[in-house]
């Protein structure tokens, strides 16, 4: 990733720790819920381990390999989304997440986004880009998706008046915390789009 380094390793660090929640969310729900837990749980990792700021990880001739493997890894994970996405809305998100992810990778590679450099991937100094126009299109999907999440994590004025009664509900199944990690993914992919 391009970008600082102290809010890169931080964005690693929300990232894998929101995929290690998804991964415990595997466990319980409906398999439907498990479905969505391991899509956003592959999301979370890939997104911790493209965060990795690029001092740690200097450009080189790996970097191909690495961008191609992203690509093969969301572009697997968006086709899997759009087949799941029959028996939920939710699962449209995960192949717009998928595909950004896959954009991202493309884009942040030496050379991406550039076609007067296409093919020369080892030029010192050059900067990665993608296309603004489609940029700008994911920054605002995902920054309406960060705000709808969001709001959705706000107490309601009702409530349901049975506090008491409630039987305590498994850390792998409490849907505000689901809501809070995909909440916290949104932002990253946020972060993330900013730096394309």
């Amino acid at each position: 990733m391009h970008g600082p380094v102290v809010p890169g390793w931080l964005l690693v660090a929300l990232c894998a720790a929101t995929g290690s929640y998804c991964l415990l969310r595997l466990r319980s729900g409906s398999e439907q819920a498990r479905r969505a837990a391991g899509g956003e749980a592959v999301m979370g990792f890939g997104m911790a381990a493209m965060a990795v700021p690029a001092a740690f990880a200097p450009p080189g001739p790996w970097m191909t390999g690495m961008t191609a493997g992203y690509a093969a890894v969301f572009g697997g994970a968006a086709l899997r989304a759009l087949w799941l996405a029959r028996g939920g809305a939710h699962h449209l998100h995960h192949v717009v997440g998928s595909l950004a992810m896959v954009y991202m990778a493309l884009a942040m590679a030496p050379g991406g986004g550039d076609p007067a450099h296409e093919g020369h991937t080892g030029h010192a100094g050059h900067a990665a880009g993608g296309v603004p126009l489609l940029t700008g299109a994911l920054l605002l999907y995902f920054a309406g998706y960060v705000l709808s999440t969001g709001t959705r994590l706000l107490p309601s004025a009702g409530g349901t008046g049975s506090h008491g009664a409630a039987r305590p509900v498994p850390w792998g199944a409490r849907p505000e915390l689901a809501l809070a990690c995909r909440l916290s993914m949104g932002i990253a992919m946020l972060a993330m789009l900013v730096t394309v």
